[in-house]
């Protein structure tokens, strides 16, 4: 057997878990705070093959494997690496109390409304996604991806608690920052989680999110449960086609430009992703406030005309572009020339296709598209009911070969 214990967070390694070992595998701060038993080897982890090689080598023997981690390691820790090359039948796992359990205790705060992702090994990027959608993340830290990377991509209306060395009673920290404040220090390597908090929305408009497999109940809303101006708004049935190409999912950046009422952008953050709305009229920026407060979303609204207004905006995973003005293919250009994974037009005039479609293709994506025309159920009087139709709109998308974006692992 491979024994895999948590801690620096909880209780101390008991004595009998580690009896009769021939070799004890952790970080040198977890090997130094117990004793080897006699004859045991010590293997202080640095890259994981070759130390997934020598615990190889004692699988078997007549003394057992004991490794330690932190916290629970099965929480983004060392039990999937192990469970892949020898199987999870072979492992008998003690969890401790995770950091991330341990960083709420420490600030006082429930987490089961949390949403925890690491940038232990991954893109910066992704965490920073997230802490943008959702009003209470936990961030797991790595090598260029700690606080001060994470404050300089965020912006003031967010708050760090950045909780260091959890579990060490000479050396742990509990300390609340700004972004700004963050991204001016240098933290140092002994940082295990950073908790990002959106204190200005209320408690009861946090959405409970287990993660990226649930969703909201209801999507491609009705356009009454939008302020919108004179029904200046993606129609339900559009917005249905263009989230399923969009495909916004936590950790995905999205923007709608050409936002209106920002109803795809809302939809977008109600599915978990950080949006983005750009609309060039002040009265549609608080209609976009307005929409996205009452759905209990956060969606940054961009007041300026594209495209000289994309230039400072991050780049997004996905675009949805609505409108079609003769600025049109500048947009759709800028936008594809951006975006990571997929960009949706709709227009209503067919003059505008073949710009948007070769602007799409120039790009390198594969480009496909319909004309959706609904009719809608309508009363007349007398009991009786008719087909209403609305007007017609073009849905054009390009998608990126698959080979060229950048995978995602929560």
């Amino acid at each position: 057997m491979i024994t895999v214990v948590g801690t620096g967070t909880g209780a101390p390694v008991r004595q009998d878990v580690l009896a009769g070992a021939g070799l004890v595998v952790g970080a040198r701060r977890h090997l130094d705070a117990v004793p080897l038993p006699e004859g045991a080897e010590r293997l202080v982890l640095g890259p994981l093959g070759p130390a997934l090689d020598t615990i190889a080598a004692y699988v078997g023997a007549a003394r057992p494997v004991v490794v330690l981690a932190s916290g629970d390691p099965g929480f983004f820790g060392i039990v999937r690496a192990l469970a892949e090359r020898f199987g999870s039948g072979l492992l008998d796992v003690r969890p401790g109390v995770s950091s991330v359990a341990t960083a709420f205790a420490r600030i006082g705060l429930s987490w089961d409304d949390a949403v925890v992702v690491s940038a232990h090994g991954r893109a910066l990027r992704t965490a920073v996604n997230v802490c943008l959608a959702h009003p209470k993340v936990a961030v797991l830290t790595g090598p260029g991806a700690g606080p001060a990377e994470l404050g300089a991509a965020l912006d003031a209306g967010r708050v760090l608690v950045v909780a260091s060395a959890l579990g060490d009673p000479d050396r742990e920290r509990v300390e609340r920052v700004t972004p700004a404040e963050a991204a001016a220090r240098d933290w140092g390597t002994a940082v295990n989680v950073v908790v990002c908090l959106d204190e200005a929305r209320a408690p009861g408009a946090m959405r409970t999110v287990a993660g990226p497999g649930s969703p909201p109940s209801r999507w491609a809303l009705d356009e009454a449960e939008f302020v919108h101006r004179d029904s200046m708004i993606t129609k339900f049935e559009v917005r249905a086609l263009a989230l399923a190409r969009l495909g916004p999912r936590l950790g995905d950046l999205v923007w709608d430009v050409g936002a209106g009422s920002g109803s795809v952008a809302v939809e977008c953050a109600r599915l978990g992703a950080a949006a983005v709305a750009v609309e060039k009229s002040a009265d549609g920026i608080e209609r976009i406030r307005a929409n996205a407060a009452a759905h209990g979303v956060d969606v940054r609204a961009v007041h300026g005309t594209a495209p000289a207004v994309l230039t400072g905006l991050p780049d997004p995973d996905a675009v949805f572009v609505g409108g079609g003005g003769r600025e049109l293919p500048a947009v759709v250009t800028q936008c594809a020339g951006r975006a990571r994974r997929a960009v949706v037009v709709a227009v209503a005039a067919l003059d505008r296709v073949p710009a948007a479609r070769a602007a799409l293709t120039a790009a390198g994506f594969s480009c496909d598209g319909v004309l959706l025309q609904s009719s809608r159920l309508a009363p007349l009087p007398g009991d009786v009911t008719r087909l209403a139709a609305t007007n017609p709109v073009f849905l054009l998308w390009g998608e990126r070969p698959r080979a060229s974006v950048e995978g995602v692992a929560q």
